[in-house]
């Protein structure tokens, strides 16, 4: 368990925001999966909903302002003590710049963008709202992964960008841990050929997955793939009612514990 009070180091995952049709059923649904409350910051900002877990935004949900977007997703933000320098970076080796680094009011400096190989990500420059305030606890962020066609394009731009140093995993798949320079893993990137969409996709910390698998069935979601264990722990995927999907996760125990 984490509880964060300052900005992460750059190149961490700090937030993480969803847009869709109609935010009463996303509350209804997210709600009973993961027990999460929710606060409105008002119309100043757009209605901008914060996802409250122990009275602390881990997520936020907005609705989605365009009437007919093919799909949606949970969009994945990362520190930068620079949102500005980051961009820049980011454009030399080869990223599209969706939202060009804009001031939201007080609370921080955001910019949109899309990797070389078609992935969206956000970058996050924290002010009064620093991001997720808890992480690795049940109901909230507990992983990151980015899944794409090309990891190797993938992986040259994030280490250009974040200076990210890459671990390749042993099991006879295409699997690379991001680590930090400080050595701290933040995330992973599965390398999968048959992609259709490049994606940052997001894992929540659960205490019971087959328990979060059955909430989200019964309140209208869509299981990609059932609760399976695996050495990282036991994991499952699931699409909401409006088809963003998202993995469930119960971290296994660390080694000698």
């Amino acid at each position: 368990m984490v509880h964060v009070t300052s900005n992460a180091p750059t190149g961490t995952p700090n937030w993480l925001d969803l847009g869709i049709p109609d935010m009463a059923r996303a509350k209804e649904f997210y709600g009973t999966v993961f027990g999460w409350e929710f606060q409105d910051y008002g119309p100043e900002a757009g209605h901008y909903h914060a996802v409250m877990l122990q009275g602390k935004p881990v997520a936020g949900m907005m609705k989605n302002p365009d009437d007919a977007p093919s799909e949606y997703w949970w969009q994945t933000y990362f520190a930068t003590e620079d949102c500005d320098g980051t961009v820049k970076r980011a454009s030399d080796a080869g990223a599209t710049v969706l939202m060009a680094p804009d001031d939201i009011m007080d609370q921080g400096r955001m910019a949109v963008l899309s990797d070389p190989t078609g992935a969206q990500f956000g970058l996050w420059q924290g002010r009064a709202h620093v991001g997720s305030q808890i992480v690795n606890e049940p109901g909230s962020l507990v992983w990151s992964e980015l899944v794409t066609a090309d990891p190797g394009a993938a992986g040259d731009f994030y280490r250009a960008v974040f200076e990210y140093t890459l671990e390749d995993m042993p099991g006879g798949f295409d699997y690379t841990v991001f680590n930090r320079p400080d050595g701290r893993a933040i995330g992973g990137m599965l390398g999968r050929p048959d992609t259709a969409r490049p994606a940052w996709t997001v894992y929540f910390e659960v205490a019971d997955p087959d328990e979060a698998v059955r909430r989200a069935r019964d309140t209208g979601g869509t299981v990609v793939a059932e609760p399976e264990d695996s050495p990282y722990g036991r994991i499952a995927a699931v699409k909401d009612p409006f088809g963003a999907e998202f993995n469930v996760m119960r971290s296994a125990p660390p080694e000698g514990t």
